[in-house]
């Protein structure tokens, strides 16, 4: 037997577990119609295929109708949802590992124009700040009710073949009774802790009277809000042991924090430019407190802190969520003693983001993760060896090149930079945003391992590419800022880019006309800002930075508030005239009949990229397929054949911003779904 502590057997009551490394519950929003069908039972597998020792779905799933799946959520409290969770435990037992489910009801964390149009419910009618619907203040016959969906629905899970059920507390209707800032009830179920926790058990002890003894059940629950008036540490070690001595449950789930604004959310689900593992040594204090079964999950992204979590005895099962979606087969790569081919989450949290904002879970750097179905995550031997040369090394180029080495094919890329990774080096130049170059340096090191030529400081030319004879050519050259958009004075003007690279030196009173919405803006922002300038973002939206998205917009608001940067919504940049050694910047708004100046020294424009795209049309004529994919093929996965040219000598394809500006997970998919099948 291995001596790794990750690799070590756990027995939970009955249930033996494989080792100690977990899935903690997640909703990566791919029900359909509130079921686990094709994509979630694939998306569950590849992990268990993984070698995960428990793997756990739906991060709350919901027990009752008033609990509208505002993420998407599994509906729980259909008699239909049964056959198809056997469907997927069934699968999952197959590859060895346990299955859990998480049970919820979302109380105030959701909206009441979702799903039935219900009112939402809490035990006050305070509202939470995310989702800003104000809820009815919960009465004795709705407690009735929801206890039994929580038993039904657990009755549900145990007929689909789960292992067990973890119930939701943290930020939901429980931990809504528990904490004293939410819970404004009077009698049985309001005041002291005792009664405060008295739904909770009263779940509990619902579930097990359903379920029986021979099934697992847990609690994901707040031992610490970090709020002024809310559940302290104390308290939270005290409901700890209430709840192990209760003897309804069988292990603790911690979490440390709130989550009912997107600050508090992201200090319990930190993201990248934060620190790793914040609250494992809080979980640890509640083991060493309660000598029970612990669990627990907050960026934990590398296997060296999961194996010090375990050493340590800092907790039982360690969860490595947000790192399996980034790659399902770390413990299989463990055992192999493969973990230098480990693929590493880099914290972008575009797969929380993507949620939170309405869409399906997505690892920015591995396109296959929620694809499962038509995407893989280990790359098939293709049939005939070809030559192919790819033109750029940034993230559309380096997959591409890593994808296409894997097929078994020869691979020659061409960089003009001295390094690779295009705009991705230029955003790793941030301080907080510098474990994105692991999505390049992870490419590089499975390019090397595979064998692919690299040329840097290389500016290609067709010539170049082609006496390299190729029978494939991917240009993935990307693109360049675009800052041609004002009526006049485009001249006056530099991009984000400029500004962060360093091209450009940083003026002192700067407005940044924001109208892309992503991270460059603001990361143009914030070192304007830092360099002591008195800035100003402008954007023509109701809303700045909608790339970003709520989490990662977090440590920039923490940042650019601070240094006292003001935000300006609903305007737009026109034109731009110099006045002496100052701009004018002339604004308006697409809602009419405004006309306002600005004076400053610097204008900084983000409005995205334009494709460096020349040598695609230079190569295009040569071609025989006369640059065209076939998106028929490309969907259904199948070879590119089309022929437009029959005296072309090699097919032509390109791929990333070199087609148009969009992010690096749509890169790095255009890359995978075309290379596969070459």
């Amino acid at each position: 037997m291995s001596s790794d502590p990750l690799l070590q057997p756990y027995q939970l009551k009955h249930l033996t577990l494989r080792n100690r490394i977990i899935v903690t519950s997640h909703e990566p929003a791919y029900p359909e119609d509130g079921m686990p069908k094709g994509r979630y039972r694939a998306y569950t597998v590849e992990r268990a295929k993984g070698g995960v020792a428990l793997t756990m779905t739906a991060g709350s799933a919901a027990v009752s109708r008033d609990s509208p799946p505002v993420f998407n959520n599994l509906l729980a409290y259909k008699d239909e949802i049964v056959p198809w969770i056997r469907e997927m435990t069934d699968a999952v037992h197959e590859q060895g590992a346990a299955i859990m489910i998480q049970l919820t009801h979302l109380g105030r964390r959701t909206r009441w124009d979702k799903g039935d149009w219900l009112p939402i419910l809490a035990p006050s009618h305070h509202r939470e700040a995310a989702h800003r619907a104000f809820p009815k203040k919960i009465e004795d016959w709705d407690i009735e009710r929801i206890i039994k969906d929580f038993a039904d629905a657990a009755e549900r899970m145990k007929a689909g073949g789960m292992d067990g059920v973890e119930l939701e507390a943290y930020g939901h209707l429980i931990d809504q009774f528990v904490s004293p800032l939410t819970n404004e009830l009077d009698g049985p179920y309001g005041g002291p802790l005792e009664n405060r926790m008295r739904f909770c058990l009263d779940v509990f002890r619902a579930m097990r009277e359903r379920v029986g003894d021979d099934f697992i059940l847990g609690v994901r629950y707040t031992a610490d809000e970090c709020l002024e008036g809310g559940t302290g540490k104390a308290e939270g070690i005290e409901i700890a042991r209430r709840l192990k001595d209760s003897g309804l449950i069988d292990y603790l789930n911690v979490i440390r924090g709130h989550i009912d604004t997107d600050p508090g959310l992201t200090d319990v689900i930190p993201i990248q430019g934060m620190a790793n593992a914040p609250h494992l040594d809080f979980a640890g204090e509640i083991r060493a407190a309660t000598s029970f079964p612990t669990f627990h999950a907050a960026k934990i992204p590398d296997v060296a802190t999961a194996r010090h979590a375990i050493a340590a005895g800092k907790v039982d099962m360690v969860g490595m969520t947000r790192a399996h979606m980034t790659d399902p087969h770390i413990v299989r790569k463990i055992m192999e003693k493969r973990e230098d081919d480990i693929r590493p989450c880099v914290g972008a949290n575009y797969c929380l983001d993507r949620i939170y904002q309405g869409g399906l879970a997505f690892c920015i750097h591995n396109a296959a993760t929620g694809r499962e179905e038509t995407m893989p995550h280990e790359i098939p031997k293709a049939a005939e060896r070809r030559k192919v040369v790819i033109v750029g090394a940034g993230p559309a180029g380096l997959e591409a090149a890593r994808v296409c080495a894997e097929r078994g094919h020869e691979v020659v890329v061409f960089e003009a930079a001295n390094n690779p990774g295009g705009q991705i080096r230029l955003t790793a130049q941030s301080e907080r945003r510098r474990e994105m170059i692991s999505i390049i340096d992870w490419r590089m090191s499975q390019c090397e391992r595979l064998g692919v030529t690299f040329h840097f400081n290389n500016w290609a030319e067709a010539d170049t590419v082609l006496s390299e004879n190729p029978d494939v050519v991917i240009i993935a050259t990307g693109g360049l800022p675009h800052t041609d958009v004002l009526s006049r004075g485009n001249d006056l003007v530099v991009s984000a880019w400029d500004i962060i690279s360093g091209d450009v030196k940083p003026g002192t009173n700067v407005l940044v006309f924001d109208d892309a919405g992503d991270h460059a803006g603001l990361q143009a922002a914030e070192l304007l800002a830092k360099a002591g300038a008195k800035v100003e973002i402008m954007t023509p939206d109701r809303a700045f930075a909608p790339e970003v998205m709520a989490m990662n917009l977090v440590p920039y608001m923490r940042s650019l508030q601070k240094l006292d940067v003001t935000f300006t919504v609903t305007y737009r940049l026109e034109a731009a005239e110099r006045n002496g050694n100052q701009l004018i910047a002339h604004v308006g708004s697409d809602y009419g009949g405004v006309t306002k100046s600005r004076t400053v020294d610097q204008i900084v424009v983000n409005h995205g990229t334009i494709p460096l795209d020349d040598l695609y049309f230079e190569l295009k004529p040569g071609s025989k397929n006369l640059g065209e994919i076939s998106y028929d093929a490309l969907l259904a996965g199948a070879v590119q054949a089309v022929e437009r040219n029959p005296q072309g000598a090699y097919r032509l394809f390109r791929i990333g911003d070199a087609v148009a500006a969009r992010n690096t997970h749509a890169a790095i998919y255009d890359a995978l779904r075309l290379a596969k099948d070459i």
